[in-house]
């Protein structure tokens, strides 16, 4: 039987309608809670990236190429995607669309960094383009309903510190969850079996310290341009490619 539009697009729409569910939970909770309990909350998020991040990131010890260890190739990848997004200024590409979407809706306070830190955190990471994968080929939505349950959760916590701009990563959600469930037919084929492919592993592995910044980031230890860090996520399969081809 052929999928629907809405079969594809089913977890992704359930997805971006968690994240504005929990953001207006998180809008009608803040202010009413005191500072420290918002506080606590951010953090309780922040230690749930850091473990997410290590999971992912435990990745790249799968994802050898040729003679080359994944976390070797990780790490080539991070440094030269890091390069690049700084040469690109990506971080502040993101930050510039952050306040062009601020200022539209008038937004205050910390729209920016809400904005930014909620559509990393939402949409880098194995669940969300396997998930995406699956739903577009099969219609099983059930690793982006899972997604979407804990995107929720983090949308409540991160808007009572951030506010509003935690919602409007519903945009990035449904524009690139939604793009990669509709191209999944394509990606299938260029990947056979995802879960186990060392370019996927090697992906996820570079999204995982990725959200690992992100995790940092929410606790304040220090400022981790996790932006900037994007085009990694792009170069991974090359720099893969290319060890496997020099071995």
């Amino acid at each position: 039987m052929e999928l629907t539009l809405l079969d594809k697009l089913s977890g992704t729409l359930v997805n971006a309608a968690t994240v504005a569910l929990g953001t207006g939970l998180g809008l009608a909770l803040r202010g009413r809670l005191p500072e420290r309990m918002a506080r606590i909350m951010v953090q309780g998020v922040g230690l749930t990236t850091l473990f997410i991040g290590l999971s992912m990131a435990q990745a790249l010890g799968k994802a050898k190429g040729g003679a080359v260890d994944g976390v070797v190739l990780g790490l080539v990848a991070l440094v030269l995607g890091g390069l690049l997004g700084e040469w690109a200024r990506v971080e502040e590409g993101l930050e510039g669309l952050g306040e062009r979407i601020k200022r539209a809706v008038r937004g205050g306070g910390s729209f920016t960094e809400g904005f930014v830190a909620a559509s990393l955190l939402f949409c880098v990471g194995p669940m969300t383009l396997l998930g995406s994968i699956q739903n577009g080929l099969t219609g099983d939505a059930s690793l982006l309903l899972l997604k979407a349950t804990l995107d929720g959760l983090s949308a409540i916590a991160l808007t009572s510190s951030f506010g509003v701009g935690v919602g409007f990563s519903v945009l990035v959600i449904l524009l690139y969850q939604g793009g990669v469930a509709l191209l999944a037919g394509t990606l299938s084929q260029a990947l056979p079996d995802p879960a186990q492919d060392p370019r996927v592993l090697l992906v996820t592995g570079v999204g995982g310290l990725m959200v690992l910044g992100v995790g940092i980031n929410l606790l304040g230890l220090t400022k981790v341009r996790v932006g900037s860090f994007l085009p990694a996520l792009l170069l991974a399969p090359l720099v893969w490619a290319l060890a496997e081809w020099l071995s």
